[in-house]
């Protein structure tokens, strides 16, 4: 068996861990199913995520929860108008009874690292990830320090009109492997989600008495597997095509780089493992393009001004480029 074939036990170990992630999520977070596929398409494509939605929604509850699935280290940055790249990173101090510096490390030495209401914070302190996420390492006084594996940022923020937000630089959203937004339930799971709250037996202590499901390194694994998912090269074209055509549409000023096309690709991947199978399907492309490409594109002023969403100008651009038929 060559390197980039997956035997048959490797393959169901892998669905098996993927499907308790599902269920476990899922049974803590009511009305959320597809936003949790997209974050454990993230963690498994090992990449970065950016989820948005109002104050209540669960945002921060969803990453919680994720960490008590996974045995590794997880911690929580609280982002705020005070708060400092050095905070963030780490910083080195001097000792004064060795007589010479000591490196402090930061809340980013991590596995999980919740970037909590990111965009609470000014781009000063929000550039301190930039690094962090494309290399996963940190410099401090000039020498590089590695993060642990895996390394996974999961940021929330709330709407930019919210008052005392700022705006993600483009070059940190590009980090980002995928942009969630994160809506309102529905009135029956928002009654079942009532209950669990409510109860006396599920009172938030829930989260601290489940076992951990994996260890870092099954979770880094698991990633491993998705190189491996077989993708045809008319599917390959087809992300590409999609990618490309953000750029030549009158509606968009920027539109998406080839890191938009990597991702879509790598995340494509992801979806046909939590499926089940070991091949893309151009449904699969389909399915991670508005969460791949949202936040790398910056619409004209006139469709801003018609009120236009970056999901409804790329909803058009799915609706007139074909998918290939396998």
């Amino acid at each position: 068996m060559s390197e980039n074939e997956i035997s048959d036990t490797q393959w169901q170990s892998a669905v098996e861990a993927i499907q308790k992630l599902q269920v476990r999520i899922n049974t803590s977070l009511k009305g959320q199913a597809a936003v949790v596929d997209q974050v454990l398409v993230a963690l498994l494509s090992n990449g970065h995520v950016l989820i948005e939605g109002v104050p209540g929604l669960g945002k921060t509850l969803l990453v919680r929860i994720l960490a008590s699935c996974f045995n590794g280290s997880f911690k929580r940055i609280q982002f705020t108008p005070d708060l400092m790249p050095a905070d963030i990173t780490g910083h080195a101090l001097y000792d004064m009874k060795e007589g010479q510096f000591r490196i402090r490390r930061g809340p980013v030495f991590t596995n999980l690292l919740l970037a909590d209401e990111i965009n609470r914070s000014p781009a000063k302190t929000q550039a301190a990830l930039l690094e962090v996420m494309q290399e996963q390492q940190v410099t401090i006084e000039g020498k590089a320090q590695a993060l642990p594996k895996p390394f996974m940022v999961l940021a929330t923020q709330n709407p930019i009109e919210q008052e005392g937000t700022y705006p993600l630089p483009e070059a940190e959203l590009d980090r980002f492997l995928m942009k969630i937004f994160i809506g309102y339930p529905s009135a029956e799971e928002e009654i079942n989600l009532t209950k669990m709250v409510t109860s006396e037996i599920n009172d938030g202590g829930f989260l601290n008495e489940e076992e951990p499901l994996l260890s870092a390194e099954q979770i880094t694994t698991l990633q491993k597997i998705i190189p491996k998912i077989i993708v045809d090269d008319e599917v390959m074209a087809y992300a590409v095509r999609l990618v490309r055509a953000t750029r030549e549409n009158t509606a968009i000023v920027n539109g998406a780089g080839p890191r938009a096309s990597i991702a879509l690709i790598r995340c494509a991947r992801a979806r046909a493992l939590m499926r089940g199978e070991s091949f893309v399907l151009p449904d699969d492309v389909k399915a991670m393009a508005l969460p791949v490409m949202r936040h790398r594109i910056t619409l004209s002023a006139d469709m801003e001004m018609e009120g236009m969403t970056a999901d409804q100008i790329l909803g058009r651009i799915l609706d007139t480029i074909d998918a290939p038929r396998l």
